[in-house]
């Protein structure tokens, strides 16, 4: 029997992180955060010194890379250890967002990370999330949602989360930002950030994180 996966893709901060991870912890089910995968290339080659426009370099470094999440059931981001050490904090920095944002455009990395993607496919089922998962990762998965916002509700989420870490930010600076990303995400033409063409598209700007894990649930039972 095929083991059951759930995609949830969507732009920085349309909350499939959150969602995600609390829908998997719902289930009882394993749970991939493939945006934190690129999050830990780019820290790890700002740390090794390789440069961000070194495609071959960057991929080389994406196969050697140890990524393990340690699960956390209460909702929260799951932390993340990277070559035996917890980089904590500093994996959720927009500076490593735009990181990861930079080596997500190379196709040898995004390949260089599929295998070590799937592997997270373990039963009773996986939910993942992310940008190509039901593009690329995972096409055959049972149930594929595409979550969306509007980028200022996503930057005014952003700006809360940050505020609240005691960061000195902007919401005028977090949105042009949040544009710009979008922008090179939908450009690349190493899976570009793109519905899958049967994703059920899910706008969460007037959800609460509780509402939008119900909605999927629900979805999902139709399905089993």
């Amino acid at each position: 029997m095929s083991i059951p996966v759930v995609t949830i893709d969507g732009p920085g901060g349309s909350g499939k992180g959150t969602v995600s991870q609390r829908l998997a912890a719902r289930l009882g089910w394993h749970y991939l955060d493939s945006g934190a995968l690129y999050r830990a290339v780019g820290l790890s080659a700002r740390n090794k010194g390789v440069s961000l426009d070194d495609p071959a370099a960057l991929a080389g470094l994406a196969q050697a890379v140890d990524i393990r999440f340690q699960p956390a059931a209460d909702g929260r981001p799951a932390p993340v250890w990277v070559d035996g050490q917890d980089v904590g904090d500093a994996l959720r920095t927009e500076e490593t967002g735009h990181l990861a944002s930079r080596v997500a455009q190379f196709a040898a990395v995004r390949t260089a990370l599929l295998d070590k993607q799937r592997h997270f496919l373990q039963v009773p089922g996986l939910v993942a999330d992310g940008r190509d998962m039901g593009t690329t990762v995972f096409p055959d998965a049972l149930l594929k949602v595409f979550l969306t916002a509007s980028p200022e509700v996503r930057a005014e989420r952003r700006y809360k989360q940050l505020k609240e870490k005691g960061l000195d930010v902007t919401l005028l600076r977090l949105l042009g930002e949040i544009r710009e990303r979008d922008a090179r995400d939908a450009a690349r033409q190493a899976s570009p950030l793109r519905p899958a063409t049967d994703a059920e598209i899910l706008d969460t700007s007037r959800l609460s994180i509780d509402e939008a894990v119900d909605v999927i649930f629900q979805r999902l039972q139709q399905r089993l």
